[in-house]
């Protein structure tokens, strides 16, 4: 015999199921004649009765329907023992339509469009961190005599390219000698460290590399003590205004809090570690404009680096294991990309 209490979930998760679905409020009619729980329309409607009462779910107007709560909601997710995992051509599609980038800037991009289209909710998606970003390579390319081109690359695919004017015609052989001096000192340096390391270039630098050190030194530094964790890609947003009915009176206070950056950082920041799933439902959003909304983030990164975090928007009325799925898969797999 199934226990009352599970029962009652039954029905509340056929209420979110249809409502999710139908955007109509569900009678217990409905529930009888759709799933198969096999009890009678009596015993539904004394535990959608039940339900109500407990906050679980309310009845928006006179129809004889009823619809999830934030509360109910929370219960439904909390109770997702198995979300089901995308299809292995589903996979294949995501996998190969990330492998095309052809750099990180395109990673991101892609991983935007990606994650709208599978959820059709707004998609976020945060650059890598400083915090966990260590420099692979500097390169120098000469422009001109006195005019260089300095790529700094990271281990997680950035790449941040300066000109710099050296003040003075400058030769090959000077400009092998400055770029083995910055990667023997920065190659390897988490970029935190790598700011201290060099300032303290110029000093050590040959009297006749000093001057050119010096002006790579202070735009090297500049690059470096910018903060990409605060970049962020936005997709999708049409998609809300496609649910715009599940935002009575706050579809503009969504769309404008979406173009603040501190408030979309806010909801990427409960990611902790790759591979953690957070839902955040309605009312338990710090910002005040985004509680009718729900967010699903996750981290992305390696096994032992968080790298970054990315997550969907949407109406608290979404396809939450669906929208779990696509998240966990898009971010498995940009991890593994960026891994590599």
């Amino acid at each position: 015999m199934v226990s009352t209490d599970e029962r009652r979930f039954e029905v509340l998760r056929a209420i979110v199921a249809d409502y999710v679905s139908n955007q109509e409020p569900v009678a217990s009619k409905a529930i009888v004649e759709r799933h198969n729980l096999g009890v009678s329309s009596a015993t539904v409607r004394n535990d959608m009765a039940s339900l109500e009462e407990d906050g679980y779910i309310t009845q928006p107007h006179t129809s004889a329907g009823r619809i999830p709560t934030d509360k109910g909601y929370r219960l439904f997710v909390d109770r997702l023992s198995d979300v089901k995992p995308l299809s292995a051509a589903e996979r294949r599609a995501i996998q190969s339509f990330l492998e095309g980038a052809i750099d990180l800037d395109d990673v991101m991009r892609r991983s935007v469009r990606l994650l709208a289209q599978l959820t059709r909710q707004v998609a976020i998606v945060q650059y890598p961190t400083l915090t966990t970003s260590t420099v692979r390579h500097v390169e120098l390319v000469s422009i001109t005599p006195a005019r260089l081109m300095m790529v700094l690359i990271t281990d997680t695919g950035r790449v941040d390219q300066r000109m710099v004017d050296l003040g003075d015609v400058v030769s090959d052989d000077a400009v092998a000698r400055l770029r083995a001096m910055l990667n023997s000192t920065l190659s390897g340096s988490r970029l935190t460290d790598a700011a201290a390391k060099v300032a303290e270039l110029p000093e050590t630098a040959p009297n006749e590399l000093r001057e050119p050190m010096t002006r790579l030194a202070t735009v090297l530094v500049e690059s470096l003590v910018e903060h990409p964790e605060e970049r962020l890609v936005l997709g999708g947003t049409p998609n809300l205004t496609r649910n715009a009915a599940d935002f009575p009176n706050s579809l503009r206070q969504v769309l404008e809090a979406l173009e603040e950056q501190v408030v979309v950082l806010k909801l990427l920041a409960a990611t902790a570690d790759p591979g953690t799933i957070t839902v955040r439902i309605g009312g338990e959003n710090e910002a005040e404009e985004m509680r009718s909304t729900s967010v699903v983030s996750i981290g992305y990164g390696t096994r032992a680096t968080l790298l970054g975090g990315m997550g969907v928007v949407g109406p608290t009325r979404m396809d939450y294991p669906t929208n779990i799925a696509a998240v966990r898969a898009v971010a498995n797999y940009v991890g593994e990309i960026l891994g590599q």
